[in-house]
């Protein structure tokens, strides 16, 4: 019954969430929208919260999400397609963009990549949570503590640069905002410095989320202190990677997130390396978990059919019927050979894929991909969407002090993931140490939609050696790296500007 009402609660949040926006920036007043009996009370609160993860939700995993998740793995990806039609996988691999736009092409059930292109749902989260911080303070219900003020505060601060967060790694330079009813035409602020005013925004309200939760079906979900941190290390190495001459602080200010993150007071842990084990980290609310998003069939809270890159690359018995016997796709063998070396010990070898090597349709990507029903049903994934977990948040540690040049504790960061893996240490310093942590976050977060991105923040998406698909220096200096921003982003907003790159 819990789960049910809970259900029932977000649903009807939804509304909610997207009615701050109507068009852009253009706000309608929350009281002529709710009636004047709103923001009376904690559970008012709580249920346009639940909205704006809703919102979220909607845009990462819903039928018009266009794929959000894969297409940053399918993107430049060592990913071939081995079934007909499908040819969006082609386009995304090879960064043809203009492809897809001019032969807007669908996913099987319509589910359009050219919706990748539109940001308006994220704005309505921002937009959101910018009147959730108002309306806090003038809730006049007793029963919300000051406690409760700091615990929504914090929340809505963490899904407001979420959401900004995501744009600056998809469209670059964005409009940035943070005042609720906002009504004025916004230009574009440079992708940087949006980075740094979200990490200051972070750094005020970080610590007033909790560790975790007592309530076990609420961890992960919701907003925790780890998963705060993760964000801001995830902004700071992005920062990195466009703002050469300051690199070194932000590589600075994620050792100490890590370091911060390290000392949880026991709430986060990897999870031993068992097919068991591995399942519930995917199946979600673990230990392992900072932040996901919530699935359960049985409750009707169902993801998009290709919200999950293993949709792609999986056949019967893990999805479809008897009838479904190929995969759509396959990774490249040269890239499962780089990853895996059959001469190297690793227990995702065998958890995580069947017929690896291959390069047709027998090839499974079993990683994500938890399932319900019985014989000759349509077997459906059962997974939460993870958005960071702690082995991410370990590499970029990892990352950051080898950049910093302290190679013996890059190594301890790095060597704490692959012993999960039952892999062997790594004891390589410098550069070579530096491709050694790229290649893990590679092969440890493969299918979470880290892929091209780490390609981008990182400029190895200009070099072959570790890109199939490379762009080139002149196109990616031009934008080429970005996404196209549907025109409809110019809409009643004199000051936008679409990326001239896809135009």
């Amino acid at each position: 019954m819990k789960r049910l009402i809970y259900k029932s609660l977000i649903l009807l949040c939804v509304p909610l969430a997207f009615s701050g926006c109507k068009k852009f920036l253009n706000v309608t007043p929350i009281d002529n929208l709710s009636g004047n009996n709103y923001w009376q009370t904690k559970s008012d609160v709580e249920n346009f919260t639940r909205g704006i993860y809703a919102t979220l939700r909607i845009k990462i995993a819903g039928p018009s999400a266009g794929g959000y998740f894969p297409a940053m793995d399918l993107r430049c990806a060592p990913i071939k397609k081995v079934a007909n039609g499908y040819e969006f996988i082609n386009q995304l691999r090879t960064n043809n963009f203009k492809g897809i736009q001019s032969d807007n092409k669908d996913w099987t059930g319509g589910y359009a990549v050219k919706n990748l292109t539109t940001w308006n749902a994220f704005y309505d989260m921002i937009q959101s949570a910018n009147i959730l911080l108002v309306q806090i303070d003038k809730i006049p219900d007793p029963n919300f503590t000051s406690n409760d003020k700091k615990h929504y505060r914090a929340e809505a601060v963490f899904l407001r640069n979420l959401a900004y967060f995501f744009m600056v790694r998809q469209f670059g330079d964005v409009a940035y905002y943070t005042k609720a009813y906002n009504s004025e035409p916004l230009e574009r602020m440079p992708m940087v410095q949006v980075l740094n005013l979200c990490l200051e925004d972070m750094n005020k309200y970080k610590n007033d989320l909790p560790w975790t939760y007592e309530d076990p079906s609420t961890v992960g979900i919701r907003a925790m202190r780890g998963g705060a941190i993760a964000l801001m290390m995830h902004m700071n190495m992005w920062a990195a990677g466009f703002d050469e001459p300051n690199k070194l602080k932000y590589y600075t200010a994620v050792k100490q997130l890590g370091a911060e993150l390290m000392n949880n007071g026991g709430n986060y842990e990897l999870l031993p390396m068992t097919r068991e084990e591995s399942k519930k980290v995917f199946k979600g609310r673990t230990k392992e978990s900072l932040f996901e998003v919530l699935q359960n069939v049985n409750y009707g809270e169902v993801f998009a059919a290709y919200a999950s890159l293993s949709s792609l690359l999986v056949h019967y018995p893990y999805l479809g019927s008897v009838t479904t016997t190929n995969s759509v796709a396959a990774y490249e063998k040269k890239f499962m050979e780089k990853l895996y070396s059959d001469g190297s010990p690793d227990l995702r070898k065998e958890l995580w894929f069947e017929n690896r090597l291959s390069e047709n349709g027998s090839f499974q990507f079993t990683k994500l991909i938890n399932t319900y029903g019985g014989e000759g049903q349509n077997i459906k994934n059962d997974d939460n969407m993870i958005i960071f977990r702690l082995p991410d948040a370990l590499l970029l540690t990892a990352e950051a002090l080898a950049e910093l040049g302290e190679d013996n504790e890059a190594q301890k960061m790095l060597n704490m993931v692959r012993k999960r893996a039952g892999a062997l240490d790594v004891t390589s310093t410098g550069g070579a140490l530096k491709d050694e942590i790229y290649w893990e976050r590679c092969r440890e977060l493969m299918g979470e939609g880290h892929y091209y991105y780490d390609l981008v923040r990182t400029k190895k998406v200009m070099n072959d050696k570790y890109c199939s698909y490379p762009i080139s220096v002149s196109d990616f200096n031009q934008g080429a790296w970005t996404f196209p921003i549907d025109p409809s982003a110019m809409n009643n907003n004199p000051k936008m500007t679409l990326n001239n790159f896809w135009r």
